[in-house]
């Protein structure tokens, strides 16, 4: 695509089964990579007991899964990262150590009161969809389409997807990139051995669930 920086925003590990071998690749190829709730999980930086247990019992094999380099890695990953008018943060740009959700209008509009802290651009990852939502002064709106222009007078929360736990009904892997010169963003989809995958996450002993509904992307 032929970019010049590549960003992560988070959640390396969680419910693959490939977890060090994702967190290698990214250390080696990512310019910026940033902090996910499941990455602070597995590092010992929040508290996961509440979640449910098969989410609990994922996290706990990846724990003791990854090496030390891995462990100390995610340690000390940012929860956020500003470049010029760009922000990159797991979940909400406000408080990001955090990680709240914004997947729909109404979440967005809660980040109103606080546009004077926001960058032109929030890139954020979380909840696996790709969802983007324009702020002016008074309201947030949904942005619809694969491609758009990023419009002047507005601040965007862009929703990147997710390499390999799409939750839109999409089973393929999804990414985007961000034409910095032009401000256009496009979202990109590729394929992948998506059945490959799922065996590896039932062989690992991790819950059916999250190797099986790779196959519809929710």
């Amino acid at each position: 695509m032929g970019y010049d920086r590549l960003v992560c925003l988070g959640d390396i590990v969680g419910y693959g089964a490939n977890p060090e071998e994702c967190a290698t690749v990214i250390r080696e190829k990512a310019d910026i990579c940033i902090l996910g709730n499941h990455d602070a999980a597995v590092a010992g930086r929040m508290d996961y007991d509440y979640y449910y247990a098969a989410a609990r019992e994922a996290l706990d094999w990846c724990k003791a899964t990854v090496s030390q380099t891995t462990l100390d890695w995610l340690g000390q990953l940012p929860y956020r990262e500003v470049e010029g008018d760009i922000d990159f943060c797991h979940g909400s740009p406000i408080s990001p150590e955090a990680f709240e959700y914004v997947f729909t209008r109404e979440k967005a509009k809660e980040l109103l009161p606080f546009r004077d802290q926001l960058k032109r651009v929030t890139f954020i990852g979380h909840s696996h969809l790709t969802r983007t939502f324009a702020l002016n002064e008074s309201e947030a709106y949904n942005v619809r389409g694969t491609e758009f222009p990023v419009r002047e007078g507005y601040q965007y929360i862009i929703t990147a997807g997710s390499v390999g736990q799409p939750r839109d009904y999409d089973p393929r892997s999804c990414a985007c990139i961000y034409d910095t010169a032009t401000a256009e963003f496009k979202y990109i989809r590729s394929e992948y051995d998506i059945h490959a995958q799922m065996q590896k996450i039932l062989d690992a002993g991790l819950a059916y669930n999250f190797g099986a509904r790779l196959l519809v992307g929710v």
